[in-house]
């Protein structure tokens, strides 16, 4: 989950490798690196704690001169944070020197390797062996180290590489790590992600697995893993270079709330055309859809919670059944993927280590792949059989707010598309729907200009210890998605409960003050749902309620309440969220948190 960035051309490397770290640091983030060759060494200087703190060091990159360089910011897997687990890492003689996105799962068996052959590790990383690894094998040609060094390597990398004895050259090396190259009149660059080389170019090269790419200042070459020479071709991307910047606002992660609305009229508006839905990119026919038998969502994190709202959505209108997996549990439960299943992964990166992993679990098994991802070339949307875009744009806080509110309207699209398709949708509900799909921009704009409101409640519980989610069917998914924002950026314990299962042991954690957030916006389930808010409120708990307008009965059982528009009842966690994500936003806020970057927490991950 590290990010890597290089440069070679006719600049200063420093200041350019400098910038690209700042726009990946949501990456990681515990410390950071950067090597430079000055012509006549590689000098490297890293440090522990943000990249505020390399920069400082390094006079903004002025104390390193030279024009080819590499970079690292860090999220710790091997080694504890510090200045000497930081990237980049020497070979013994410093004339080798690497940064690394990934796991090395065989490190410990080279590693003993190595010290038997008389080299010393300064390092509790799994990269110095790579480092010394590239310097037993290197005999004056790169590329044929580097090859054997793949040969022998098991688990993931990227790998950022300068030999000091080939001045006017860097490699970068992929496997299941992200890397990208790009081509600019200033120079060729490397990197982990796009908003890390937008500044200089929009034409990208996405290097797939096992391939090793050689950059001068003027060109560059690729190879496959037996040092062949191979032709790829460019992708132009039309991000707006503003996404990735905060444009005024005080994080990113407000900033990115902010623009849900114009991101969900993005996601569905180009694929609303005279009445109908049409997905051009995806490739399903209308005879593909109505063979589909079963559907498995597979996710992680907010990604998940998606999927948990629409298995309701597509079993609701499209009547096929559906599961919900976790990545990372997937492909080790040894799914049953009968003849007529689909899976369907998402993804905002594309490049999410356990959901890739599900994916080929899939396509070894001979299962179609739809893949909804956000990052366009990214390896699930090269990999997928499908793909539908959700052109959020670049998201850089840590915690989801844009992306998870376009793979909720991916899905309902996906599933309108399937119940129209599959009859199951008489024209007059998916008229309506559309219509409530068509306002929904706006209502996120309504709700998102009561956020005073929703911070004066939030400053009252800045110093909570526990606060629990509690909702039904839809609700219960919203609730899952509102517990994770909170926890994830204000550090309060917080769970997410179906209000069904209070009375099964939950209901003993309620005490005297508890913050219980209700999500009542199902309107079949209710009242079933204030009951549940009654029980924790006669134990002493303060219910905050968030529901749709006309519901006023809630307020008998709650001390706080937030009202939503009304909509249809598939679409509601579209706007139950937006309050429940500014509460998380002004909970943080109010505790001095980091919104951005919260500790021990990276954007993408990576690595299993």
């Amino acid at each position: 989950m590290c990010g890597i960035v290089g440069y070679i051309g006719e600049e200063q490397a420093a200041p350019i490798l400098l910038d690209g770290l700042s726009k990946l640091e949501y990456r990681g983030y515990d410390s950071a690196g950067i090597a430079v060759y000055n012509g006549t060494e590689i000098q490297m200087i890293k440090s522990m704690g943000r990249l505020k703190v390399l920069s400082e060091l390094t006079h903004d990159g002025a104390k390193l001169p030279g024009t080819a360089g590499i970079g690292h910011t860090r999220w710790a897997t091997h080694g504890a944070p510090s200045d000497v687990n930081a990237h980049p890492h020497f070979n013994k003689t410093g004339s080798i020197v690497v940064v690394h996105n990934g796991i090395i799962e065989n490190y410990l068996k080279l590693r003993q390797k190595l010290i038997r052959r008389g080299y010393e590790f300064v390092s509790e990383t799994d990269t110095e062996v790579v480092a010394h690894l590239l310097d037993y094998y290197y005999q004056g040609n790169p590329l044929e180290a580097i090859a054997k060094l793949m040969h022998r390597l098991e688990g993931s990398y990227a790998f950022g590489i300068i030999f000091q004895d080939h001045p006017g050259e860097i490699y970068a090396v992929r496997k299941d790590s992200p890397l990208i190259v790009g081509a600019s009149s200033r120079g060729n660059l490397i990197a982990s992600d796009v908003p890390a080389i937008l500044k200089y170019t929009r034409s990208v090269y996405f290097i797939e697995n096992e391939e090793i790419v050689r950059l001068s200042k003027e060109s560059m070459t690729f190879y496959n893993i037996d040092e062949e020479e191979i032709e790829k071709q460019p992708v132009t991307i039309d991000w707006d270079i503003n996404a990735a910047e905060k444009g005024g606002y005080e994080h990113f992660m407000l900033k990115e709330m902010y623009e849900q609305p114009k991101a969900v009229r993005d996601t569905f508006s180009p694929r609303i055309k005279d009445g109908d839905i049409v997905i051009e990119e995806m490739g399903l026919s209308d005879e593909d859809i109505k063979a589909v038998k079963k559907i498995y969502i597979v996710a992680c994190g907010s990604a998940y919670h998606t999927g948990m709202t629409c298995k309701y959505v597509f079993e609701g209108l499209a009547r096929i059944p559906v599961e919900v997996d976790l990545a990372s549990e997937f492909r080790y439960r040894n799914p049953i993927l009968e003849p007529g299943t689909l899976v369907i992964v998402v993804t905002q990166s594309g490049e999410t280590a356990d959901s890739l992993a599900a994916l080929r679990e899939a396509k070894k098994r001979d299962v179609p792949v739809l893949g909804i991802v956000n990052v366009v070339g990214s390896s699930i949307a090269r990999e997928a059989d499908h793909v539908m875009y959700t052109w959020a744009g670049p998201e850089i806080a840590v915690a989801t707010t844009k992306a998870y509110s376009t793979q909720l309207i991916a899905q309902y699209l996906l599933a309108m598309k399937f119940a129209r398709v599959r009859g199951e949708m008489p024209d007059e509900m998916f008229a309506s729907m559309l219509e409530d799909m068509e306002r929904l921009p706006e209502q996120i704009e309504m709700l998102l200009s009561n956020k005073e409101k929703i911070q004066r409640f939030a400053n009252r519980y800045v110093a909570a210890r526990d606060v629990f989610f509690i909702g039904r069917g839809i609700d219960y998914a919203i609730s899952m998605e509102g517990s994770l924002k909170l926890k994830e950026i204000s550090y309060i314990h917080s769970e997410a409960y179906a209000a069904g299962e209070l009375k099964h042991g939950t209901i003993s954690l309620i005490e005297e003050g508890t913050l219980v957030n209700a999500v009542v916006t199902q309107e079949e389930l209710f009242k079933k749902t204030i009951s549940n808010m009654v029980e924790v409120k006669s134990r002493g708990a303060c219910v905050m309620a968030v529901t749709q307008v006309g519901n006023t009965e809630v307020e008998k059982a709650a001390d706080y309440v937030i009202y939503i528009p009304k909509t249809n009842r598939y679409f509601t966690n579209s706007l139950a969220i937006i309050p429940l994500q500014l509460f998380a936003y002004y909970v943080s806020i109010g505790k001095g948190c980091d919104v951005d970057k919260p500790r021990n927490l990276a954007k993408s991950v990576t690595v299993e």
